[in-house]
């Protein structure tokens, strides 16, 4: 018989990346998403089937972690062997605007997916992952931060989440489940949200390197942080709960980069260095150079003539709107407990993250060229 896996967040980076996991281990996999007037399935579109089709192993259901009545209705039908709480209001700085809605999707929601596997009695059978996030540590008390670092959040998104972390730990003791927790630290991907910093540098170069757009805003660049690919993440969401005993575990590389250095690497990749001048909020970007070798191969020639007209010109600048009420400025992980107990470790460094995020990034902005300009001469493009 097949596993069956329940993903809440199914149509987010995360939740796309290990349904595409599980299907390949031969799990049933069932998602939650929201209802919208819009499609908002892009991520995992290349593995929906139909619903006529007999024994899929891809299930939407209409669902949301504000509802509980909806969340226990869902797993009582299915009556899944585990449960992969991906989903949440992720973005830091919009948490601060919708406090609210943020606490109880990402807070109170972990209790309501606990408290249904406890209610219908499947706390012997599912096995409960909750997605923890290394912004608990805040402003940190250690460095690296581990396990057992003391948590200090500092966003409305962090104390949500230590919410979800202890009432996760609560339930493991409390009722003997194998409930577990995730601590990941960033991790991106080509799927990774427009609005998250390091798809919004991305796509900005593709764009910028184009002609699509001038320059990109950003807010503060010595920010660091410890950055691998969701590729990798989801593998150790998967073997957290394939573990004899429940437990929370560090997800990290132990590398830590600023947000100036990965935008310096992502210019870098198509052949692009910077000329960065001021401090602070008045700290800005010039094209410096361009190796028109490595363009050429990456963004393409016909783009060229045009880019190079603008050496000189400031492509990237601060504005004090991206900056957080209260800032968390370093975070660097301890994975040696997921090392130890998983074998986990990564198969993506930085480096080959922004290659794949870059190289998405422009296919992505080619075809949205060719739509825009009617299929000129860029055929060549989409290859």
């Amino acid at each position: 018989m097949s596993k069956v896996a329940l993903i809440t967040g199914i149509t987010g980076q995360d939740g796309a990346y290990l349904a595409e996991y599980l299907i390949k281990k031969g799990y049933i996999v069932h998602g939650i998403k929201r209802r919208s007037s819009l499609f908002n399935t892009e991520r995992i579109d290349h593995l929906y089937q139909d619903p006529h089709i007999e024994n899929r192993n891809l299930i939407l259901h209409y669902g949301d972690m504000t509802d509980s009545l909806n969340l226990t209705r869902i797993i009582g039908e299915i009556q899944p062997d585990e449960v992969y709480n991906l989903a949440a209001m992720s973005h830091v700085k919009v948490s601060f605007d919708s406090p609210e809605y943020t606490a109880n999707a990402d807070g109170i929601g972990v209790l309501r997916l606990l408290e249904a596997i406890r209610l219908l009695n499947l706390t012997k059978k599912t096995r409960f992952y909750q997605a923890s996030t290394s912004e608990l540590y805040g402003l940190v008390q250690e460095i690296p931060q581990k396990e057992t670092t003391p948590f200090y959040p500092r966003s409305p998104y962090a104390v949500a989440k230590l919410y979800g972390y202890w009432i996760t730990v609560n339930y493991r003791e409390a009722y003997d489940m194998h409930a577990s927790n995730g601590i990941l630290f960033n991790h991106e991907s080509p799927l990774r949200g427009e609005t998250f910093v390091t798809r919004k540098i991305t796509r900005a170069i593709a764009r910028i390197a184009m002609g699509m757009q001038q320059k990109i805003f950003l807010g503060n660049l010595s920010a660091k942080r410890d950055w691998g690919h969701a590729k990798d993440y989801v593998r150790a969401m998967h073997a957290i709960l394939q573990q004899d005993e429940p437990s929370d575990y560090v997800i990290a590389t132990g590398i830590t980069t600023t947000i100036r250095d990965f935008l310096i690497m992502s210019f870098a990749e198509i052949g692009v260095t910077l000329d960065f001048q001021g401090e602070g909020v008045n700290e800005t970007a010039l094209l410096n150079n361009i190796d028109e070798k490595v363009f050429n191969k990456k963004v393409g020639e016909a783009f060229l003539a045009n880019f190079k007209q603008r050496i000189g010109e400031q492509l990237v600048g601060i504005d004090p709107v991206y900056f957080r009420p209260t800032e968390v400025e370093l975070l660097i992980g301890d994975a040696t407990k997921a090392q130890t107990r998983l074998n986990w470790k990564p198969e993506y460094d930085l480096p080959a993250l922004i290659e794949d995020m870059m190289q998405y990034d422009i296919k992505l902005m080619k075809r949205e060229s060719y739509l825009k300009d009617g299929g000129y001469s860029v055929l060549n493009y989409f290859e």
